[in-house]
């Protein structure tokens, strides 16, 4: 699991599919959802970390689009 797809991909098995309209809403939500379902014992552990590892990355990418809007990150 590399990227925020994988996440979505991930989720879509269980019937999940997020989109609030914000892409740091949306890595929000996932994060809740996946907590979730591994606390439900449906997501590995190892998976579950991979996914997390996933959704802060691509969150700290949103924080810095938002603070250097300009740069091309």
């Amino acid at each position: 699991m590399r990227t925020l797809y994988d996440v979505q991909q991930l989720l879509k098995k269980f019937g999940i599919f997020v989109y609030v309209g914000k892409r740091k809403w949306d890595i929000d939500l996932m994060r809740i959802e996946l907590q979730n379902l591994h606390k439900a014992g449906v997501v590995p552990d190892d998976q579950y970390m991979k996914a997390i590892l996933v959704l802060r990355r691509e969150y700290h990418i949103e924080e810095l689009r938002e603070k250097h809007p300009n740069k091309n990150i």
